[in-house]
């Protein structure tokens, strides 16, 4: 494999996919300079043009819909139930967002001597660097309102899960959206994503990732005073008081922990258990984890696929090394695959790092407390801040331990975290600004205030 190039594996059988090639600096420059080039012909497109073009991207993206998600099976080692949900969710952020060019209003202000109204102007170029463990959706959700307000868009997916990215460019192109206009770059990070923090053509960086690159990307962004919209790190917590209906809750915690082998900055990794409940949950957790089938994703009945490299894994295992407190883990296959079992852990210290630190797999720590004012305390004890869930069935309780908790994304007895048509965000370190639902449009544009006198 040369340095232009990438060999891409998949992750279930460790077998080669295809090779990827990637883009040198001065392709980078090329390709952000045509990106400029047809902003200015965007952004005059009318609103009910751009809407179209959007809607047919929509239906392009629904009539391929199950080979994206068979491209996401082999690529990412999503299983296929994930990989459809992923798929339909791109395109059903793409069809929200087509809305959006006819309904983007700017306001009219009652002032003294005249007439003054504003315009929601476009930003010009946005980049936008997608991770490797959601890349349909999480593309989706950056281009898709960047293209609805009026920018073009310049986007790298992450080196090991190309795939489905320049198959959403290839849809693009096809729906009739003109070149330039939604860019895919693969490459590396150090290339292709840093070359959008400093070209001065890119007004806009989206990052979705780890904290530390997101701290360096707004850094660096800082110099040209770029804008940015940082999705970054997780470790959220899974609140279970003694009043919540133990049986749900334990059946859907391994899904709000190990979804997506765990890849997920939203996954509920601390189960947070009122102390007279907790040898009960336990109880009641254990089946669950050992029922969760790992295994072929492209098995319809496969609940869980295999982490997304060696490397990861190693990273994974470092959490759980000899000696540590399991609880109880699950099986995996024999042979090749990046496998890692869905582990629990009970550590006795607040101060394990499995506690602590995004572990990015399927381990979760289970933690008791003491009353609602100490599980808001632990929650709160984390740099991170994206989402997490309460089980109870005291409502009022559920609204005060929602106030209470520093975290963008709260479910009551659910671990529902993203909607199309609803903001998603981390407090504290896990990011800045929000992406999808309305909000994410006014991040795409600048307000132009004119005044006109009588």
């Amino acid at each position: 494999m040369s340095a232009t190039t990438f060999d891409i594996i998949n992750p279930a059988t460790e077998e080669f996919l295809q090779t990827v090639d990637l883009a040198s600096l001065a392709e980078t420059d090329a390709l952000i300079a045509r990106a400029a080039a047809a902003f200015e012909t965007w952004r005059n497109v009318s609103p009910s043009d751009r809407a179209l073009l959007l809607r047919r991207f929509a239906a392009a993206v629904d009539a391929d819909l199950e080979n994206l998600a068979q491209l996401e099976v082999r690529n990412a080692g999503h299983t296929i139930g994930n990989a459809r949900w992923e798929a339909g969710n791109a395109r059903d952020v793409i069809s929200y967002y087509s809305a959006a060019p006819e309904r983007h209003f700017g306001r009219q202000i009652p002032v003294a001597g005249g007439l003054d109204v504003t315009f929601h102007e476009p930003l010009g170029v946005v980049g936008i660097i997608v991770p490797w463990n959601f890349p349909m959706p999480i593309a989706a959700w950056g281009f898709a309102p960047a293209l609805a307000a009026g920018n073009t868009v310049v986007l790298k997916p992450a080196e090991l899960t190309p795939l489905t990215a320049m198959r959403l460019g290839e849809l693009a192109r096809e729906a009739g959206l003109p070149d330039g206009v939604l860019t895919i770059i693969p490459g590396k990070g150090s290339v292709v994503g840093a070359r959008f923090v400093t070209h001065p053509a890119v007004r806009k960086v989206v990052f979705t990732g780890s904290t530390g690159v997101g701290k360096q990307i707004m850094a660096g962004c800082a110099d040209q005073v770029k804008r940015v919209t940082l999705e970054l790190g997780g470790k959220s917590a899974n609140i279970v008081f003694a009043d919540a209906d133990l049986e749900a809750a334990a059946a859907a915690a391994p899904g709000g922990a190990f979804d997506n082998a765990g890849q997920d900055c939203c996954a509920r990794s601390r189960i947070l258990v009122e102390k007279s409940a907790y040898d009960s949950f336990l109880e009641l957790l254990e089946p669950a984890v050992r029922a969760v089938k790992v295994g072929d994703p492209a098995d319809e009945s496969t609940v869980m696929g295999p982490l997304i490299s060696a490397r990861q894994r190693e990273t994974v295992a470092g959490f759980v090394p000899s000696g540590a407190p399991i609880a109880f883990q699950g099986d995996v296959p024999e042979g090749p695959g990046f496998w890692f079992p869905p582990t629990v852990l009970a550590p006795d210290s607040f101060d394990d790092p499995a506690v602590r630190e995004e572990i990015f797999g399927p381990v979760v720590v289970v933690v008791p407390f003491n009353d609602e004012a100490d599980a808001v305390r632990i929650a709160n004890d984390t740099e991170y801040g994206l989402s997490g869930s309460i089980w109870t069935q005291d409502i009022g309780r559920a609204l005060r331990v929602a106030r209470g908790v520093e975290a963008g994304n709260l479910s009551v007895n659910s671990h529902s975290s993203v909607r199309y048509s609803t903001p998603f965000g981390g407090f504290k370190q896990s990011g800045l600004g929000r992406e999808l639902g309305p909000d994410a449009l006014d991040s795409f544009s600048d307000v132009k205030n004119v005044f006109i006198a009588h």
